[in-house]
């Protein structure tokens, strides 16, 4: 936080270090006394003869100090400070800060709304709250309640209105159809499949009448001349977004539909290349920057090759779906794949080599460098440089976001302001909040803003500690005292802000992916080094490509991700088991309440923070874990049966869905069931009382068994009428069935059927372990009425109670004799 002295040249290179906060200290600045003084006023200590020094007032007493500290602690006395404080706190602009705050608050509580609103209700409430605000002008605490309520009304709308702007349209049901469409995008797979997103343009065969406006889908292999821009046709089967896997966890409905995605899938068989009209002008300029991205990111993998061509282009043009899986887990378990993801720090780093090969070049040129702002050109061609990398990165919203906090910095230079301050983040939060209020409910906005307010307070704390302390004369050492102090200094500040970051995202990593990454420390400190040469290395060789120089930097920037592989993948083998489990939400909401009191507040209200933090971490744990998980489609169910493992009813079960049930329910193993033939004698039904509790799933034909810890016993049936026999038994049944209705006449059996699964998403079912005469208690993660991302669950066969649909045979004709 640097700002230009006051009566000092403002030449460059000029700027004295002051801190922003430090110009609202209480400490008065010093300056010149005049030549005579008046008589000292009460309260203010007379100048020693040599008017060198005040003459100290003598001490108080212990008396004296325990009076005044009665007086603080009184109740008027503790009102009087804290509204002092809080004066002072919105004299320094604290109010600003808090816009965004109030903003996501009404975002937040717009998604959280069982009923989609009408835009006469956000409207009506914008409407009053301002009246409200500019009738109460004149009493300073009415307005601003009602402006903190205006703003969240604000956010309500926003969010109302990007809601409306996207309208998705989402494929209601499973459908096989002909698809010829536009391709936006084509993305190497790392299991060698190509994904494809495709503008649609029409169908056939049968022709959608409600098809989506763009869909994506995979493809074993593609025409070679296909590019992005190209006209593509194929047979596709398409597949509705899908829901949380279970109940408060990631949507990827809610992702489809602001993204624009209204359906998956895949070609059966290879997509051919059509002739079609000109493309629109903005179709055409999409479709050339996406071949230019195709085309470098060919030319890194075939430069450097392997994973780590694949982790370069990632790097440089954001394309990282061809990165190996097992790559993706190391980084994961070590916490660095943030290092993947295109997002504050590659912007960063992008700026900041930008900068310094700028200004190292114009101090090749004293004359010139000492007339001209050389530090504001630097900063333009930093913001022009993250600009481009910003459009061949793909422009997606972790890069959107990191681009729009950068270019208010960046721009905070040009007009001679400090760049790193709580005010430019206060402004890029309220920018992105307004162009994609959705983000404000994903991880990576929250994650991100929390690490970088976490990371600006604590510098902001860290330079007034040093302008209010005194500074002894450099001594003058000697060139190896000196590497040492600059590679210890730059290790503790890489240790810091891991510590810092990773303090103020812990809750948030755990809320959304319930693990966290107990290395993380220790593998940031060894690769963050490797990754800043690595970044450094990224940007010689892009502005060397055009002239085919890039070769040796492409060469070693690949040596720089082998060794950063390496010690990913060693950390990770020694790192525990990383599963935390579920927290409860309300931990989540009051630790980012003392995030943002200790983060904005300058005063000692910060303090303010900790009670809330206490709070947060005492009920992280006030959650209840589900006993038995069970997907939307009803083809998957588990539940823990105790020493980590987690039994499923299916040998070959979706990896991602068991992994992330794996997190939630803090399981290591996955046990697989039992399968017995139809008629075996070592399945009997009859005596299911058999089964111990903990044992996993049993199963035969059409139908599986299993006994929670607590005693519960669950079965799995394919239709009604192999799961009546469980009535008799079970605590709970479901059915893989979406034409069957509940069989069972007992009101204490829960029986979940597919229909209902498809209407309200998967579910989590809870036991009763104190009475077993208490129906299981059962949460969909999918509400009604619907939400607009979630109005196409309505129209799939199974939310119909229909049977899958199946194509007619045609008869065949009879052999001739």
């Amino acid at each position: 936080m640097a700002g230009p002295g006051r009566g000092v040249d403002e030449s460059e290179g000029a700027n004295a270090s002051v801190s922003e906060r430090s110009l609202f200290a209480d400490v008065p600045h010093a300056e010149p006394l005049p030549v005579s003084l008046p008589a000292s006023p009460p309260g203010i200590q007379p100048l020693s003869p040599d008017r060198s020094a005040p003459i100290p007032a003598p001490a108080p007493g212990p008396v004296i100090r325990f009076r005044r500290l009665l007086s603080h602690l009184s109740p008027s006395g503790v009102r009087n400070s804290v509204a002092s404080a809080a004066g002072l706190e919105l004299d320094r602009g604290v109010a600003f800060l808090l816009v965004p705050v109030f903003l996501a608050c009404g975002v937040i509580v717009y998604f959280s709304l069982a009923v989609e609103p009408d835009f006469a209700q956000p409207i009506a409430v914008v409407v009053l709250t301002a009246l409200c605000a500019a009738v109460t002008r004149s009493r300073r605490k009415t307005h601003l309640c009602c402006m903190a309520a205006l703003l969240c009304a604000l956010g309500v709308l926003a969010a109302k209105l990007e809601t409306w702007r996207a309208g998705t349209k989402m494929l209601g049901s499973e459908i096989q159809t002909r698809l010829t469409g536009r391709v936006v995008r084509l993305d190497q797979m790392a299991n060698g499949r190509i994904r494809l997103t495709i503008d649609v343009m029409s169908t056939a065969r049968p022709t959608l009448r409600y098809a989506p406006e763009r869909v994506r889908v995979s493809a074993r292999k593609i025409p070679a001349e296909m590019t992005a821009g190209s006209v593509a046709t194929g047979y596709v089967r398409l597949l509705p977004p899908t829901g949380p896997v279970r109940p408060d966890s990631f949507d990827f409905s809610f992702d489809s539909y602001f993204a624009g995605i209204g359906a998956s899938g895949f070609f059966l068989g290879s997509p051919k290349i059509v002739v079609s009209e000109d493309a629109p002008l903005t179709a055409r300029l999409s479709s050339s920057i996406e071949k230019a991205r195709e085309t470098i990111a060919d030319h890194i993998r075939d430069s450097i090759g392997g994973a780590e061509g694949e982790i370069a282009a990632a790097l440089i043009v954001g394309v990282r779906a061809g990165i190996p899986e097992e790559i993706n887990e190391s980084m994961r378990r070590t916490g660095i794949y943030h290092i993947i993801s295109i997002s504050g720090l590659h912007m960063a780093l992008v700026a900041g080599t930008v900068m310094g090969l700028l200004r190292s070049a114009f101090a090749l040129f004293p004359d010139f460098s000492s007339r001209r702002p050389v530090k504001k050109y630097a900063a333009a061609a930093a913001l022009v440089s993250i600009a481009a990398y910003l459009i061949f990165s793909g422009i997606v919203v972790a890069a959107e976001r990191s681009f729009i906090m950068l270019a208010v910095m960046l721009v905070a230079v040009l007009f001679d302001r400090a760049a790193l301050t709580m005010r430019n983040l206060a402004i890029s939060a309220i920018a992105v909040i307004v162009v994609s209020p959705h983000e404000v409910v994903g991880a990576s906005f929250q994650m991100s803003f929390a690490a970088t307010a976490a990371l600006v307070g604590a510098y902001a704390g860290w330079s007034d500690y040093r302008a209010d302390k005194a500074k002894a004369p450099r001594q003058r050492r000697s060139p190896a005292a000196f590497v040492t102090r600059k590679l210890v200094a730059g290790a503790g500040t890489i240790a810091m802000t891991s510590i810092i970051a990773g303090s103020a995202t812990a809750l948030f990593a755990i809320w959304h992916f319930q693990r966290v990454s107990p290395l993380s420390l220790f593998a940031n400190l060894a690769v963050m080094p490797i990754v800043t040469i690595v970044m450094f290395l990224a940007v010689l060789s892009a502005l060397a490509m055009p002239f085919g120089l890039d070769g040796p930097f492409l060469y070693m920037m690949g040596k720089g991700l082998t060794a950063m592989i390496a010690i990913s993948g060693w950390i990770s083998e020694r790192s525990p088991v990383d599963a935390v489990g579920l927290i409860s939400l309300q931990s989540v909401l009051l630790v980012t309440v003392a995030l943002v009191i200790a983060t904005m507040a300058t005063t000692w209200l910060r303090l303010a923070a900790l009670p809330f933090a206490l709070a947060g971490l005492l009920t992280i744990s006030a959650t209840r874990t589900p006993d038995v998980l069970i997907s939307e489609d009803a083809h998957l169910v588990a539940l823990p049966i105790g020493g980590g493992e987690l039994a499923v009813n299916r040998v070959r079960s979706n990896e991602f869905t068991t992994d992330n049930w794996k997190h939630a329910l803090v399981s290591t193993t996955i046990v697989e069931p039992e399968t017995f033939e139809k008629g075996d004698v070592r399945f009997d039904i009859a005596d299911p009382a058999d089964l111990p509790p903990g044992a996993p799933f049993t199963c035969t034909a059409g139908l599986c068994l299993a006994r929670h810890p607590s005693g519960a016993l669950i079965a799995l049936a394919d239709n009604r009428k192999t799961a009546r026999p469980a009535c008799a038994f079970a605590d709970l049944i479901v059915i893989d069935d979406a034409t069957a209705y509940k069989p069972c006449r007992n009101p204490l059996v829960l029986v979940v059927t597919k229909r209902q699964l498809a209407r309200m998403g998967s579910a989590a079912v809870f036991f009763d372990p104190l009475s077993a005469t208490t129906r299981a208690e059962i949460r969909f993660a999918v509400r009604q009425p619907y939400r607009p991302w979630h109005e196409q669950r309505r129209f799939s066969r199974e939310a119909r109670g229909l049977p899958p649909y199946r194509r007619a045979e045609k008869p065949r004709k009879p052999a001739v004799q």
